[in-house]
């Protein structure tokens, strides 16, 4: 795993031969914080990772300033490797990582978030429930962003508060709005 811009860009970290996620490519997180840096002023935003996998997007979002990240992943050998990048890179004021069920988080978690991230695999059977279960919770402030990244497989354009899909290979960001 590598850290593609900020403060940290170029730091390589690896998880090891038996890690299970799938990261998000180099070239589609370049293209993701290219327009959320465009959009964005991210280092007064608080930000929420759902199934983490590496921490790459945590650490994206760290990397370029934002100070309060929160980073949620189930498999504990997942967590104990973020938790291993947050000591190394000496960011742990600014990304608080637990282990922890997304779908027990989503509905007791009792924070908001400008922005929340979801890169669940994307064979995950409740894949389609997800923009319901974020934007019908508290989680997300009025006028938040939720970006869920999915494969080619699922359509999410009819949606009452989808706005927009970016393509990258075959990463597929599908991006909502919290206001409604």
């Amino acid at each position: 795993m590598r850290i593609i811009g900020g403060d940290f860009k170029s730091r390589i970290f690896t998880p090891g031969k038996n890690f299970k996620a799938r990261p998000t490519t180099d070239f589609a997180r370049e293209n993701l914080f290219n327009i959320l840096i465009n959009r964005y002023n991210l280092e007064d935003k608080k930000i929420l990772d759902l199934f983490s996998g590496t921490g790459s997007i945590s650490f994206e979002f760290v990397s370029r300033g934002c100070r309060d990240v929160t980073s949620v992943e189930l498999d504990r050998f997942h967590h104990q490797f973020i938790n291993s990048v947050i000591d190394k890179l000496g960011i742990k004021g600014s990304l608080k990582a637990l282990n922890t069920d997304v779908f027990k988080f989503i509905t007791r978690s009792p924070g908001q978030y400008d922005l929340i991230f979801a890169d669940p695999p994307y064979e995950l059977s409740r894949i389609e429930d997800i923009p319901d279960l974020i934007l019908n919770s508290k989680l997300l402030n009025e006028n938040g962003l939720f970006i869920l990244e999915h494969g080619k497989s699922n359509n999410f354009s009819a949606h009452p508060m989808f706005r927009e899909i970016r393509i990258y290979g075959s990463v597929h960001f599908s991006f909502f709005s919290g206001d409604k």
